[in-house]
């Protein structure tokens, strides 16, 4: 049974636990495709500050503005990678605000995930080698 995510609290329908990167974010109730999942939420900063900080949890809004969601209560920054998402972020039009949607309709127990991009793969992942569902079953063939 499909829910809507704006009727159930926050803690009732993610959980943060084991993933495929360390700790993830999974649901415990199936999810609609297009459906809102979570916002990324943090410290907005400036493009400067951002570059001085570092760190994994920077998700940039645009060239001058990003969002520091290292703090434990953004719970969408346990939301790892995967080059097969089953979500997707999308800024709003003030530039505000980042929301994680459904990419697909995500059944209840399964990890959330979506593309962190081309500089943070080819910064953080591809060192290490991605870790997500796709290329783990590529490199098993």
């Amino acid at each position: 049974m499909w829910y809507t995510l704006r009727a159930m609290k926050k803690t009732d329908r993610l959980i943060v636990k084991r993933g495929t990167h360390g700790l993830g974010l999974f649901t415990t109730i199936a999810i609609a495709k297009g459906e809102l999942v979570i916002e990324y939420t943090g410290e907005k900063i400036t493009a400067d500050v951002a570059n001085e900080r570092g760190g994994q949890y920077l998700f940039e809004i645009n060239d001058n503005w990003t969002v520091d969601g290292r703090g434990r209560e953004n719970t969408a920054r346990y939301i790892n990678h995967s080059c097969r998402p089953n979500c997707y972020p999308e800024i709003d039009d003030k530039e505000e605000h980042i929301y994680i949607y459904a990419k697909r309709g995500i059944n209840a127990g399964e990890e959330l995930t979506y593309d962190y991009g081309k500089e943070f793969w080819n910064t953080y992942i591809k060192p290490k080698q991605c870790r997500c569902d796709k290329c783990t079953e590529a490199r098993q063939k």
